[in-house]
């Protein structure tokens, strides 16, 4: 599987994630990006996600939340699903989405972690090895947009 030229040309941050929760036969997204407050602030989310959901992923401070915690630790965060996760990286506002499979990446420019990547599915999933260092590659290409 490898990452198709789309996603590396998105003219926007919505155009990026749809095209990146298709390939990845995901349900739904969301994209965060660091912004100078030291927040990460949602840049773009998938038209499924409900509105109270949206509320509380607006403004993610690094460490809460899978995003938080992409960006914090600078490497993915996964949960087979969030509906029964006990590992203390999910957040109790995140199985208002419906979403138990996700994986979350640091965006990397260069060494730097400018933001995160999140996909999920509606149900249970484990995403692979291969899977992650392509959702790592396109948070990569996004960072070399000049979105970011």
């Amino acid at each position: 599987m490898s990452l198709p030229d789309d996603i590396r040309s998105a003219g926007s941050y919505s155009q990026a994630l749809d095209l990146t929760v298709a390939h990845f036969q995901a349900d739904s997204g969301t994209i965060h990006i660091l912004e100078p407050d030291g927040v990460l602030h949602l840049k773009a989310a998938s038209k499924s996600l409900p509105e109270p959901v949206l509320a509380l992923v607006r403004r993610v401070p690094v460490g809460k939340g899978m995003a938080g915690l992409a960006v914090e630790r600078a490497e993915p965060v996964s949960a087979c699903n969030i509906q029964t996760d006990s590992s203390g990286s999910v957040q109790p506002g995140a199985k208002a989405t419906g979403i138990e499979g996700a994986l979350v990446v640091p965006i990397f420019e260069g060494d730097k972690v400018r933001g995160a990547l999140g996909i999920g599915n509606r149900t249970a999933r484990t995403f692979t090895d291969a899977e992650t260092a392509l959702l790592l590659e396109a948070g990569r290409a996004i960072a070399a947009t000049s979105l970011v």
